[in-house]
């Protein structure tokens, strides 16, 4: 009987390779996973929730809805039209069309736009907008400013125009500091845009001149960034708070006409006022004049107290 020949195992020693690489892959895979969503756009991350949302938002069960209640007579569809629309919560629609209209000079660095729940910022570096030390507006400008009241024609939202400089001093005629110089940019602006539409109840202009700086005005490039423009875009209307003016009596107003009138009528004249004091208070209650040791009269509804002065 022939001998059955032993069969040569060869062990493969390098199968540890296709284990290795494919945990390098996932690895690989999850620190660009963990890269993508460490830094967040907001815009972007605002648009792709907006997408998600209306990829699966539930659509309509049926083609044909059952009609409830009386069909309508006209054939017109009926819709609710808004002259306006609404202002709350619009700043994300404002801000992604800011950016889509001004892309070149996000990205130039000239325009620099911020938002959080209550308010969209628009910063403009002023180089682009004035001349050094005065406050008539370039082509530049108003091109760039017609742009936005036709953005902000269509809305409602209350719009403040600041202005801003370095702390270089100025001193002319026509503006003797820096805080003219910045509120006359402001009006510019806002006086151009009521000229292009938008409702001058909607607008306001302020100056910070040097105050309220972003960098060091230590350097030329900080003063740079100093130098700028800010369009304030409010999402809510917020009324002005108004004074309550209470109303005073002829006898007040005369005395507050005349403060030294008691001093220069003599005690005649503030034993009047005693008088009409009492005639003024409740029958149960008598003010009487109380002559103090200095020769000062005081006026108290109780006037056996012992009291510091009183003979």
């Amino acid at each position: 009987m022939p001998r059955r020949r032993s069969s040569d195992l060869r062990m493969n020693h390098e199968r540890w390779l296709v284990s290795y690489a494919d945990f390098i892959t996932l690895l690989f895979a999850f620190f660009v996973v963990m890269y993508s969503i460490s830094q967040v756009n907001e815009s972007k991350y605002r648009v792709l929730s907006d997408t998600l949302v209306e990829a699966f938002r539930p659509a309509a069960r049926t083609a044909n809805p059952i009609q409830v209640g009386s069909p309508a007579v006209t054939s017109e569809t009926s819709v609710i039209k808004l002259d306006k629309p609404q202002s709350q919560g619009n700043l994300g629609v404002l801000e992604k069309t800011f950016r889509d209209e001004f892309d070149e000079l996000v990205d130039d660095e000239l325009m620099r736009i911020s938002s959080n729940e209550l308010w969209l910022q628009i910063e403009l570096r002023d180089s682009i907008l004035f001349d050094s030390g005065s406050a008539q507006a370039s082509d530049t400008a108003r091109e760039i400013f017609s742009k936005v009241a036709d953005i902000l024609e269509s809305t409602d939202n209350p719009v403040q125009i600041e202005g801003f400089t370095d702390n270089l001093p100025i001193r002319t005629d026509r503006y003797p500091s820096n805080w003219e110089l910045s509120s006359a940019r402001a009006s510019a602006i806002v006086k151009w845009m009521v000229a292009e539409g938008v409702d001058p109840s909607r607008l306001a202009a302020v100056g910070y001149g040097e105050h309220q700086p972003l960098a060091p005005n230590t350097t030329a490039e900080g003063r740079a960034q100093n130098r700028r423009v800010a369009i304030m875009i409010a999402r809510d209307k917020m009324d002005r708070p108004k004074s309550q003016v209470s109303e005073l009596s002829g006898e007040l107003l005369d005395q507050v006409a005349a403060p030294d009138a008691e001093f220069t009528q003599g005690p005649s004249a503030a034993q009047n006022s005693a008088d009409t004091i009492t005639s003024d208070a409740p029958a149960d209650t008598e003010v009487q004049a109380v002559e103090m040791g200095n020769g000062d009269l005081l006026f108290s509804s109780d006037p056996d107290l012992p009291r510091q002065g009183r003979e």
